[in-house]
């Protein structure tokens, strides 16, 4: 998996539910809406993911459990595993074996990112598409409660976060606000459907590091940026990300039960020779396609 495809690591220790934000448009008298998370230690889950990014087409299983923590905390602790791409099955660097993602939706804050630097790095784009997943939802149950279908609420947020692993990707941001909708409820099914807007913040915070990346490549600044290393030269990139998430959550225990992710890049790339990305060809446009899914397997 690329790089290049805006992998989004959200800066999730200043997402505390103590400094959150909101704005909101809801009839606080109605009933709300229970989403929130109800755990069982030892409860197994098995959630496969597919995706398509750009010209590659690939699958994985991520197989979690529950477990409780020393301090009383419920976390889902998952193994990655089955990582198909066009069709081949992909051999994982050995220390895959011993990986565990980690994530919860019930402590006050989202949980941290994994260690990507434990990670095979053919794996980082779909494990930071399921930390996304995660971390939506956690917004979604730790904000203003719901009460009807299209209660809505907008988190400003536009902390840069990064992907940048310092090595292929010196420089890697994006800077996204957040737009929470509950788009509909299911009372007979039992499931609640939200659909989540990451959207580009009125002043983006990357960083921009070439005044030639300034100019906005859309209809917003700029908020997506990224510089690879690539045999003593420097491919830039620079332009307006978004993400489109839809999750299907079960009001019984608050499991996600299915998500999808529609994560378009308008890009200006370009060439260059020096690492202060003043010597370089001519901008060329790239659009990059991500389209992203994972089912939870009863």
């Amino acid at each position: 998996m690329k790089s290049a495809s805006a992998r989004f690591l959200i800066a999730v220790l200043l997402l505390s539910a103590g400094v959150l934000a909101w704005q909101q448009s809801q009839d606080a008298s109605a009933n709300p809406v229970t989403l929130a998370r109800r755990y069982a230690e030892g409860d197994r889950l098995r959630y496969r993911m597919t995706g398509v990014n750009e010209d590659v087409k690939y699958s994985a299983e991520a197989d979690g459990v529950v477990e409780k923590q020393f301090a009383g905390n419920f976390v889902e602790e998952y193994a990655w595993s089955n990582f198909i791409v066009n069709g081949a099955s992909r051999t994982l660097d050995p220390k895959m074996a011993n990986f565990r993602q980690v994530v919860s939706l019930s402590s006050d804050k989202p949980s941290a990112m994994s260690n990507l630097m434990q990670v095979d790095p053919s794996l980082i784009g779909p494990i930071t598409d399921f930390y996304t997943f995660y971390v939506d939802l956690w917004l979604a149950t730790h904000g203003p409660q719901f009460t009807h279908a299209g209660d809505h609420f907008y988190h400003k947020f536009g902390t840069p976060a990064s992907w940048a692993d310092g090595n292929y990707v010196t420089l890697g941001e994006s800077s996204i606000d957040f737009d929470i909708t509950l788009a509909k409820i299911d009372l007979t099914a039992k499931i609640a459907t939200l659909v989540v807007a990451h959207v580009p913040p009125e002043h983006p915070q990357v960083h921009l590091p070439a005044p030639w990346m300034q100019a906005p490549v859309a209809d917003t600044p700029n908020n997506w940026v990224q510089v690879q290393s690539v045999n003593g030269k420097f491919v830039a990139s620079v332009g307006k990300e978004i993400f489109d998430v839809q999750i299907a959550a079960s009001l019984d225990d608050g499991k996600i039960l299915s998500a999808t992710m529609e994560n378009p890049v308008e890009t200006i790339e370009r060439d260059c020779k020096d690492a202060a990305l003043t010597n370089c060809g001519e901008p060329r446009h790239h659009r990059i396609e991500r389209h992203v899914e994972i089912t939870l397997e009863r």
